[in-house]
Order: C-alpha cells, then sequence, then structure tokens
C-alpha cells in the first residue's frame, strides 16, 4: 500500500459484535427513565407511543448506515451535514448530537445514583450520581476500555436480568392493572409521551459508526441490526407492559429505578432476589454510561479538530493517548446537569438533540442522493425514499411534541443552538471551506487504544 492510500480499519466484525454493540449501548434505557411516558400518557398511551417510535427508528437507522458507509471517519453527523449543505448545517447537526450524548451521561449518572440507594438507602442519590460520573471521567482519561470479549458477556448479563425479571414478574401480571387508567390524557399524553418512548432505543445510531470494519457490511449490517432491534423490541414490550400490570402503574412512573423497586412489590424488598436483581442492574447502566462519556468525548473532539469548537478541546494527553479536555468538557456539562435538573428534564434535551440529529441526517440523505449521485455507497438504504421519509416525518412529529409539551426546555436548547450559530458566523468560520480530505483529517479519531 503507498503513502497516500488511507490506511484501512480490519474488516473483523460479524452480526453478532453488531448485536452486542447495539444492545450494550441502549440496554439502560430499558432499566429506567421510558417509565416516565407512563406519567404523561397512562399504560396504553405509552405502548403506542413506543409503536410509533419503534417503526422510527427500523427506518432511521437503515437510512442513517448509507451515510456512515458512504462517508466514513468523517466526524459523525455533523461531517454528512457539511458535505451535504455547507457549514451551518453541519454545526446544526454537530450541536444536535454533542446535547445528544452529553445530556444521556448524566441522565443514566442518576439512575445509578438511583439503583445504589436503593440497594443502600443511606447512600444520597446525587453525590453517587456525581461520584460515577468522576470515575468514569479518569477511566476515560486513562485509556482503560472494554474488550470486545467484555462487551458482549455485560450485554448478555443484562438481557439475562432482564429475561429473569419479567420471568419473576410474569405470573404476578394482571391485565386489570395495566388496563387500568390506560390513556387518562387522551391523543395529547401519546405525543407527550414519545420522547420518553425514543429512550428505549436512543444512541443505537451508534453501531454505524463502526460500519467500516463490518464483514460483509450489505449483508451482515441489516442482519446486526435486526437482530439488535429484535431484542430491544422485545425487551422494550416485555419490561413495560408486564411492569404495568403488577401494581397501580402510576406508584412507578416517577421513579429513576423502577424495576428494582416492581421486583421489591412482588418478592418484597428485603427478598436476596431483590438485591441481587438491583446489582447486576448496575452492570447493564455501566455499560451504556461508558459507551455515552466515550462518544460524547469523541464527538468534543472531532468538532474542535475541525474548529467548530474552541481548539484547545482537540488535545490528546501525550502519557494516556486520550482526548483529556473534550472528557473534562463533557464532564462539566454532566455536573451542571446533574445540579440543575432532574431526570425527566435531562432525557427530554437528550432526546430533542437525538431526533434534530435524526431529521439533518435524513435531510442529508435526501440531498446527497441528488447531489452525488455516483458516490460510492458500500451499503444503500432499503426502500428508499419511503424508509428516509417516514424517519423523517416521525423525527419532526416527535421534536414538535417535545416542543408544545416543554417550552422552557426548549428555549434553552434552541437559545444555545442560535448562540453557536451567531458566535460561527460572528468568527466567520461559515465562510471557510474545508476540503474533504481536510476534513477526514481533523475530524477522525486517532486515539491509541494502549
Amino acid at each position: 500500500m503507498s503513502d497516500s492510500q488511507p490506511e484501512q480499519l480490519k474488516k473483523v466484525l460479524k452480526p453478532i459484535h453488531l448485536w452486542a454493540i447495539a444492545v450494550g449501548l441502549v440496554i439502560s434505557g430499558e432499566y429506567f427513565g421510558w417509565n416516565l411516558g407512563w406519567g404523561v400518557s397512562g399504560t396504553i398511551g405509552f405502548l403506542i407511543a413506543t409503536l410509533v417510535i419503534t417503526v422510527m427508528y427500523i427506518t432511521f437507522i437503515f437510512s442513517y448506515t448509507e451515510l456512515t458507509t458512504a462517508i466514513p471517519h468523517a466526524g459523525g453527523a455533523f461531517a454528512y451535514a457539511y458535505r451535504a449543505m455547507g457549514p451551518i448545517a453541519g454545526l446544526i447537526a454537530g450541536y444536535a448530537t454533542l446535547v445528544d450524548f452529553l445530556f444521556a451521561t448524566p441522565a443514566i449518572a442518576f439512575a445509578l445514583g438511583s439503583y445504589l440507594h436503593f440497594l443502600y438507602p443511606a447512600v444520597p442519590v446525587l453525590q453517587s450520581a456525581v461520584a460515577f460520573n468522576l470515575v468514569f471521567m479518569l477511566i476515560n482519561i486513562w485509556g482503560v476500555k472494554e474488550s470486545a470479549t467484555f462487551s458482549v458477556f455485560i450485554t448478555i448479563l443484562a438481557v439475562a436480568e432482564l429475561l429473569l425479571f419479567m420471568g419473576i414478574i410474569s405470573p404476578h401480571f394482571k391485565m386489570s392493572n395495566y388496563l387500568s387508567h390506560p390513556m387518562p390524557f387522551g391523543w395529547g399524553g401519546v405525543f407527550a409521551a414519545l420522547p420518553f418512548a425514543v429512550w428505549f432505543y436512543l444512541a443505537i445510531e451508534g453501531v454505524a459508526m463502526i460500519a467500516e470494519e463490518v464483514k460483509e457490511p450489505k449483508k451482515n449490517i441489516p442482519k446486526g441490526y435486526l437482530y439488535g432491534l429484535g431484542t430491544l423490541m422485545f425487551l422494550a414490550l416485555g419490561v413495560m407492559i408486564l411492569t404495568g400490570g403488577i401494581t397501580d402503574w402510576r406508584k412507578l412512573s416517577n421513579l429513576d429505578y423502577p424495576l428494582p423497586e416492581a421486583i421489591g412489590i412482588v418478592l418484597g424488598k428485603s427478598n436476596n432476589l431483590t438485591k441481587i436483581f438491583a446489582s447486576i442492574g448496575l452492570f447493564g447502566l455501566i455499560a451504556s454510561f461508558h459507551g455515552t462519556i466515550l462518544a460524547s468525548s469523541r464527538q468534543v473532539f472531532a468538532m474542535a479538530r475541525s474548529s467548530y469548537l474552541p481548539r484547545f478541546l482537540s488535545g490528546v494527553n501525550h502519557k494516556f493517548k486520550t482526548p483529556h479536555w473534550a472528557i473534562i468538557a463533557g464532564g462539566v456539562v454532566s455536573f451542571i446537569a446533574l445540579y440543575t435538573g432532574t431526570t425527566a428534564q435531562i432525557i427530554l434535551i437528550s432526546v430533542m438533540g437525538a431526533v434534530l440529529m435524526y431529521m439533518i441526517s435524513m435531510i442529508s440523505l435526501f440531498v446527497l442522493r441528488k447531489k452525488e449521485p455516483d458516490l460510492e455507497r458500500p451499503f444503500a438504504s432499503p426502500f428508499y425514499p419511503y424508509f428516509p421519509a417516514i424517519a423523517l416525518i416521525l423525527s419532526s412529529i416527535c421534536l414538535f411534541a417535545i416542543i408544545y409539551y416543554n417550552w422552557a426546555l426548549s428555549v434553552y436548547f434552541f437559545g444555545g443552538l442560535a448562540t453557536a450559530i451567531l458566535i460561527f458566523m460572528l468568527m466567520g468560520k461559515h465562510k471557510v471551506r474545508i476540503t474533504d480530505d481536510v476534513l477526514l483529517e481533523k475530524a477522525a479519531v486517532m486515539i491509541e487504544s494502549e
């Protein structure tokens, strides 16, 4: 291979690896957060919302993978939008992606603190959430990462625990409980619940980032995603429906630890199995927690290298070869969120970033299909243009629902975006065109794992 040829990543990943990565990134969403949707929609209302969001993710993921395989190693969604529509679109997509992952981290930290509090009531939730955040920031700076084998193991353990959970509570399920107050807020509640249904699947799009390392991507990527989505859909519906039928679901609709509480209702809180369940649940949360810190820090790093964020955030620690300033910056955002927001508010902000990123990505896909019809696409979106169109429409509806029911949070979110665009334009960065080669070099995260 000549020096001018970029080094290629080894194509070693198989569907089982894609399944493990997809489920591992998302699995924490099955443990907490989704139950907040009951509080705004009821059991049947939330079931409808979840089915709508499941369709959105199926159509989005297969469309998004086309972008990732066609433009690999270019900084993610902000690079796709940049190439399709220019610097401002790239900034919007980058901002949305940052908010998505940066705010998912403190939401999971709250859940970790709540699960620990359930096990040891003397341990305060907020302080333990902050401690988890600090510890995993340090772990990421030190460069400690799970091996692929450990990722598969922790994912299988988390899935097995959810299956065990369903097996324990299913004999106590009563349809009368589940159908009690099914849609107390009518169809409006279904729209209000959409962002909490997104939490069931949020971050699965991260799998597309490793598409270049997949063996036979045209065949294996659909398999991996179908296995992952199928698993998550089964777990989401199973956990949600069975939990809603063991007691008055309103007792569980505002907790950050709904599953241990449900086990406690069935078996008693002093039961050893209840304690074991909550303890194992920490591992599933930790798997997603580590992944969101890793993903958000790399996104900060990539955007800083491309001058979309202050350049010092692209600094790499000489000893550990990790983007320490990017990790610290993400930690600061997480600490602020933990001290100023509730779990529901943080989840809503994260989901708002995610669905805006989904919208910009689907628009970029349509633009690139017309603008660059000859672009090599190792994986093409199935049922084009219907899949990306459905994903775009449902993402737009979801964003509208969040804005309609959460005006104050929306002002913060879009105020931050407007401020970023204003600063970007005042600095004249919207006039600077970055060539694809430079964008590739600047946005790719070349960090040694050892």
